[in-house]
């Protein structure tokens, strides 16, 4: 099996971590007191290994003790912190016969989750038989019931065993690819309970196969430790919405992509078209989400591009403007977000401002050894109509200034929150202090509004936690962060102002982040960083731990603490002299309008800009302040 080192493309973060002793001293908030989440669709089946092998004694500082007892312990630790509902169900094999390679038996049938009942399931097994473990995971994934139709939700089969399949037939990697390729949102954990030499790389196999995660258990703790890991990360997947479409491999066909928000799959090596009709005059913003399992095997520069195509008289393709995500780490897949806009250029000299017919153009691209299974795929498509005749928008903000790494954040002790799978769900913040738990291989998501004028700037720190002994892995892992626009933007990186990712080895670390002002004519700067923060709404927060941190930390998740301002004075709208009169505020519907994931808000201000008297005096010093933009909307034009 190929070995996946960490390679950061960034290092860590220097300076002393400020505020860590809230995450030293406070624990993290319990389970049962989580804010709960909308249903997701997905399910769960545990395969539990109940063999002969299975009545050995543990060993170590409990030698009385058997490995089923100890499995009974982690099964019944799993189903208390799943959450209320969630369905579940159990197969075992090995239970029934003292040998027999058709020994495999569904106990109890995936259904709303039976905490009670799967516990007094699994204290009535009594170690037995062989381990027929290719047959088992081919009966689990009948057992895992099919997506609503239109849905794509994660089904997972965990699967805990002490020893290798001997069976023989059916293989266990081959039966694991078979899923994997039929499945879409089809999972395959496997937790290796003291295992060594050829049952490791065989399970290490069924779950790179069945694109899942191993996780390795060589005592009782760590048993319990890393099925709750791999049972969380099931219950808590990415939420995905939107009307189901499929694309097409050329433009012959697409299906028409009015504004809105679509699921769809994409395939490693492929091309999804979509056709979009644009008008001569508005700003189009096209954001596509690729969702693969989380800590499925990529390369760091797995890649997901998303461009705008328009077509020549002649029949050939032209591209208005188009943008590229890598995953900047090879330990596992986390959610990759591209997006793109076409933004008409203020002298409306470019073909691509003409109205017509136009095409995204999903592409992703990955190595040999990545993930092969096709990824679920969110686009987003939202329109921005131009100001209003008259209306002289604000000078850009393309410098994040105040906003910068040194800003002041808040204090105080944090608040317990839980972040949202996606960004259909993400937890909406103000500024202030939060504390969440994350799980390797995780990512949540927070939303935070932001209105025209005002910049989000935040902290991640990640806590100093109890780590476990050598065991010859990897000794680090990492943390990251993205900010998201309105629109689904990814900014803030890749400034060589703020990092985005972080080494992570249980010590407390921290990473910086943040965008420039909000301002209209952000839109015809340079910095695709600058040229997406155009608009007010919420902006969305997503912070990651690395895979291999589940070789590390010896607790099942880890804290967080955010530190998030939203630093500048708002303004009621895009112009130049518009500002919030105190002491009324514009609502959420105006002042920080947002499309719920439509595409990114457009302008809402309350008084266009009079062109006469007075105000040509205004006009000419806005005129001034937006030579720069006029001198660079041409890259904004056919090859942005």
């Amino acid at each position: 099996m190929r070995v996946r080192l960490l390679r950061l493309r960034r290092g860590i973060a220097g300076g002393t971590v400020a505020g860590l002793c809230a995450l030293l001293l406070a624990p993290a908030p319990a389970a049962a007191a989580e804010t709960a989440r909308e249903p997701g669709g997905g399910s769960l089946v545990l395969v539990l290994d109940s063999s002969g092998s299975m009545a050995d004694p543990v060993g170590g500082g409990d030698p009385g003790r058997t490995r089923m007892a100890a499995a009974r312990d982690a099964v019944g630790t799993v189903v208390d912190g799943l959450p209320d509902g969630h369905p579940t169900g159990l197969r075992v094999y090995g239970a029934d016969r003292a040998s027999g390679c058709t020994d495999t038996r569904l106990v109890k049938p995936v259904a709303p989750l039976d905490r009670a009942g799967l516990k007094a399931a699994v204290a009535a097994l009594t170690p037995k038989g062989d381990t027929p473990i290719g047959l088992s995971l081919r009966k689990a994934a009948e057992d895992l019931p099919a997506p609503p139709p239109g849905a794509i939700t994660t089904r997972t089969i965990l699967l805990i065993s002490d020893g290798e399949d001997t069976c023989g037939t059916p293989r266990p990697c081959e039966v694991a690819a078979e899923l994997a390729r039929r499945g879409i949102g089809l999972r395959i954990d496997t937790v290796g309970f003291q295992v060594k030499g050829k049952a490791r790389e065989q399970l290490e196999c069924v779950a790179e196969a069945g694109n899942g995660r191993y996780y390795d258990a060589p005592d009782a703790d760590a048993l319990a430790r890393q099925l709750q890991r791999a049972a969380r990360l099931s219950a808590d997947g990415y939420r995905l919405r939107g009307t189901r479409i499929e694309g097409t491999p050329t433009r012959d066909g697409a299906p028409a992509l009015p504004p809105g928000q679509y699921l769809d799959t994409i395939g490693p090596g492929e091309k999804r078209y979509y056709a979009v009709d644009m008008d001569d005059a508005s700003t189009v913003n096209l954001a596509a989400t690729a969702v693969p399992q989380p800590g499925a095997a990529v390369d760091t520069v797995d890649k997901l591009t998303t461009t705008v195509v328009w077509v020549s008289g002649t029949g050939d393709e032209g591209g208005c403007a188009t943008r590229s995500q890598i995953f900047h780490q090879d330990e596992g897949a986390v959610p990759l977000t591209s997006a793109v806009s076409r933004i008409p250029t203020e002298t409306r000299y470019s073909t691509c401002d003409n109205a017509g017919r136009y095409w995204l153009r999903v592409t992703r691209e990955s190595k040999p050894g990545s993930d092969a299974a096709r990824w679920p795929l969110e686009i987003v498509h939202g329109v921005e109509k131009p100001l209003p005749a008259g209306t002289v928008p604000a000078q850009s903000q393309p410098q994040y200034g105040a906003g910068g790494p040194a800003a002041a954040l808040p204090t105080g002790d944090p608040e317990d929150v839980r972040g949202g799978t996606g960004f259909n769900d993400a937890r909406e913040l103000r500024p202030g202090v939060f504390r969440d738990r994350l799980l390797p291989s995780q990512t949540l998501w927070y939303k935070v509004p932001v209105g025209w004028g005002q910049q989000l700037r935040y902290d991640v720190e990640f806590a100093d936690e109890p780590t476990v002994g050598d065991d010859g892995s990897p000794a680090r892992s990492y943390g990251g962060t993205e900010v998201y626009t309105p629109s689904r933007h990814p900014v803030g990186g890749g400034t060589g102002v703020f990092t985005s990712e972080t080494a992570y080895t249980g010590e407390p670390i921290a990473l910086r982040m943040g965008t420039v002002p909000v301002a209209w004519a952000n839109r015809y700067e340079a910095d695709p960083n600058v040229i997406a923060t155009h608009a007010p709404g919420g902006h969305y927060i997503a912070v990651t731990l690395g895979a291999d941190a589940a070789r590390i930390a010896r607790n099942p998740e880890i804290a967080v603490v955010l530190r998030i301002a939203v630093l500048g004075e708002e303004k009621a709208g895009p112009e130049h002299h518009a500002r919030v009169k105190a002491p009324a505020k514009q609502d959420e519907s105006t002042a920080r309008a947002d499309t719920g994931g439509a595409g990114g808000a457009g302008w809402t201000g309350t008084t266009a800009v009079a062109v006469g008297g007075g105000a040509l005096v205004l006009l000419a010093g806005v005129l001034i302040a937006l030579g720069r933009a006029r001198r660079r909307a041409g890259r904004n034009g056919r090859d942005a």
